[in-house]
């Protein structure tokens, strides 16, 4: 095919020999290429370039005479070297004149064209997918590109010349363009700082991905997430995002239309808002990894993926859980590793959430954690909790089988499994503690923790309520001491009458027994009853003296005047 010259894609390359070395017993030339803005060096000795002229002269195309001779005496004297290198630097310089926009595949990879230089590197991949591209599209496998390539790729779509420049149709760009079409999972691993001898920086260089039309996983590593255009082409299809050391937030990956349109509002959403406008969801997203970031923020372009189920943004620069509640099928998050101190409310974001790490962040308290019934996996290790009262606040978690604790501060605590696992109560044996199931030996002394528990609650109850009882007592006693007061009188004034209605028609006799059964000073039993029932009622007049008084000194106090003054009258009138 004839290499046709399109002037206005012709790129100046320049290349220079800006020293030499010597290595054992050989020299080494250093070549300098510059095309455009990047440059790199590469190293070649004199037996090099006479391989590259003699598989240049075979296909005919240079003359054998431009290559300067060997020299079989002191070939490595400072004024041989110094005169070939110029002479092998007239010779390149030749070579790029005479191959203005193509260079021969054998030239391209001499001078390193094939790793730094557009049409080098769409020529090489093009004959590698050639080879094998449709085994490994059939083989379903993980394909790699580098951002060099992609920039590569998306240069030469942008240039007026056919897809085989060189002529070779194993390195038409259209190989490549079939084969993104088609595949379905793609790695893009970038570089940090300079890709090899060359001063080229990949987290500066732009690339198109509206170029893959069926993806469904792509992993984007070391890149600049601002420079990665195309990346809402992907959203038909793609099920696995990841993207790691590239972002500063995640609507630099999920929206990066806001750069230019602001206002901005999710597909089906409800505003009352003016809105420029409307960017469609992530309607098949269900995997969105974004670890090892720079993101500060869980900003609201989740609304964007809302069918998102496995998220992960570990190892970034969270303070705070936000924005979550827009992912209704959210049932795995990774937060580990981030900067959080508190969780208020969980599980009005997480409602759902299954798997949940938290580890390495700096929580010393887990309030926010009460509601999380769909729990089963907890990761908590690393953070800074003290007191093994926390744990209350999961261990009513009914579904919670996996508790990871490790390299906290109350892990130091005597019997530390023991204690926690006591208080998951009846579900002590069903939750694997730090990696490890509880043993016979820490699920009895967990059974006596707990007697002591019901033993201690049981104790308090008992003195909340003796606490309660004193504090009723204590409140209606006032009103009780005035109410007992006015029964006393009123009995103590019923007593006197009933004496003085009776005094006139009793004997003095009479008088004694009816006192002594009517002021009892004793309550008396049913017995007492009976031997009172056969007492009779005896005559103090027919008594001496001292009996009389033995007698009367039985009775109560509030009667031994009245007696006494009955026998008096008694005696007199006799």
């Amino acid at each position: 095919m004839d290499t046709a010259v399109f002037p206005e894609d012709v790129v100046v390359k320049k290349v220079s020999i800006v020293g030499s070395e010597l290595v054992e017993n050989y020299t080494v030339y250093v070549i300098e290429v510059k095309v455009r803005d990047h440059r790199w060096t590469i190293k070649h000795r004199y037996s090099d370039f006479h391989d590259l002229h003699e598989k240049l002269t075979a296909e005919k195309k240079i003359e054998k005479h431009l290559l300067p001779p060997k020299k079989m005496i002191g070939k490595n004297s400072k004024s041989l070297v110094e005169k070939r290198q110029k002479e092998l630097e007239v010779y390149l310089q030749t070579l790029l004149v005479r191959f203005p926009t193509a260079a021969p595949k054998v030239l391209s990879y001499f001078l390193h064209f094939h790793q730094y230089e557009i049409n080098g590197i769409t020529a090489a991949l093009a004959e590698e997918l050639f080879h094998k591209g449709e085994q490994l599209l059939v083989a379903g496998e993980v394909f790699t590109l580098c951002p060099l390539q992609l920039y590569a790729i998306t240069q030469q779509l942008k240039l007026a010349k056919p897809t085989c420049s060189n002529g070779d149709a194993k390195a038409d760009l259209g190989h490549i363009l079939d084969f993104t079409c088609r595949l379905k999972y793609l790695k893009i691993t970038g570089t940090r700082g300079e890709v090899g001898t060359s001063n080229i920086q990949e987290d500066s260089l732009t690339f198109d991905l509206s170029v893959f039309k069926a993806l469904l996983q792509i992993e984007i590593s070391d890149c600049n997430s601002a420079q990665i255009m195309g990346l809402p082409s992907l959203k038909p299809c793609l099920v696995t995002l990841n993207v790691h050391h590239s972002a500063a937030s995640m609507m630099d990956v999920l929206v990066p239309e806001a750069c230019v349109s602001p206002q901005w509002v999710a597909e089906g959403a409800l505003t009352d808002r003016p809105v420029a406008t409307i960017i469609p969801t992530w309607k098949t997203l269900t995997t969105l990894d974004m670890s090892h970031n720079h993101i500060g923020c869980i900003d609201n372009s989740v609304k964007l993926i809302p069918k998102v189920e496995f998220l992960d943004l570990s190892s970034n620069e969270l303070s705070m859980v936000e924005n979550l509640q827009h992912l209704y099928n959210l049932i795995h998050l990774d937060l580990s590793y981030n900067i959080l101190t508190v969780l208020e409310g969980a599980h009005t974001k997480l409602g759902n959430i299954k798997t949940l790490n938290l580890a390495g962040n700096q929580l010393d308290s887990l309030a926010g954690l009460t509601k999380l019934y769909s729990l089963v996996n907890l990761d908590l290790s690393s953070n800074k909790l003290g007191q093994l009262e926390e744990i209350r606040y999961i261990g009513m978690l009914p579904c919670l089988e996996r508790l990871v604790l490790s390299n906290n501060p109350m892990c130091i605590i005597p019997d530390y499994r023991t204690k926690v696992l006591a208080q998951f109560w009846d579900r002590a044996s069903e939750v694997c503690l730090d990696s490890t199931a509880p043993t016979e030996k820490e699920l009895d002394t967990v059974e006596v923790l707990k007697a002591i528990q019901k033993a201690k609650e049981s104790k308090d109850r008992m003195a909340n309520n003796n606490e309660k009882k004193i504090s009723e007592d204590s409140r209606l006693s006032g009103g009780g001491s005035s109410i007992s007061s006015s029964v006393a009188a009123a009995s103590s004034s019923s007593s006197s009458l009933l004496s003085s209605a009776l005094a006139p028609a009793c004997s003095s006799q009479e008088l004694i027994c009816k006192e002594e059964g009517f002021v009892t000073p004793t309550i008396l039993t049913p017995v007492d009853f009976i031997a009172l029932d056969t007492q009779r009622c005896y005559d103090v007049n027919t008594l001496p003296c001292e009996e009389q008084l033995q007698v009367t000194s039985h009775q109560p106090d509030d009667s031994r005047s009245f007696e006494r003054s009955s026998t008096q009258q008694n005696q007199n009138s006799s």
